[in-house]
């Protein structure tokens, strides 16, 4: 008699582009909490803030796309271009909503960096998928 009872396995996450948004906006998060805090205890001025950021956003639909490459197991490229897309529109709308910020040539730019970045992701995550 086995008295160890077999331990629940959490729910996956059926779809790959879902599951990529899920992953890119925890890495956005974990970026933002890392700028605020270099703001705060470095000597790092204010001025340099949207090129980190940009750095931030590129990172974070990187890992979604490699995220949705690796699950989708084809069309990397197509999925995580798909996901850059989408969390960039993610992100410009809730810059939008909360800050009162429209469309720039910087908000153009930081959408075509998320879709590489997402593109660039996916086909890494599709070619390590094992």
């Amino acid at each position: 008699m086995n008295s160890i009872k077999s331990i629940a396995k959490p729910p996956r996450i059926g779809s790959p582009l879902i599951a990529g948004v899920i992953y890119s906006i925890i890495w956005l998060a974990i970026g933002a909490l890392l700028l605020s805090c270099l703001l705060y205890f470095s000597n790092m001025k204010e001025n340099n803030l949207p090129q980190y950021s940009l750095a931030v956003h590129g990172f974070s639909a990187l890992a979604g796309g490699f995220v949705s490459g690796k699950r989708s197991g084809m069309k990397g490229w197509y999925h995580g271009a798909l996901l850059g897309l989408i969390y960039g529109i993610t992100v410009l709308t809730i810059g939008f909503l909360a800050a009162n910020s429209g469309l720039t040539g910087k908000s153009a730019i930081m959408l075509l960096a998320a879709m590489l970045a997402g593109a660039f992701g996916g086909m890494i995550g599709v070619n390590l998928k094992k």
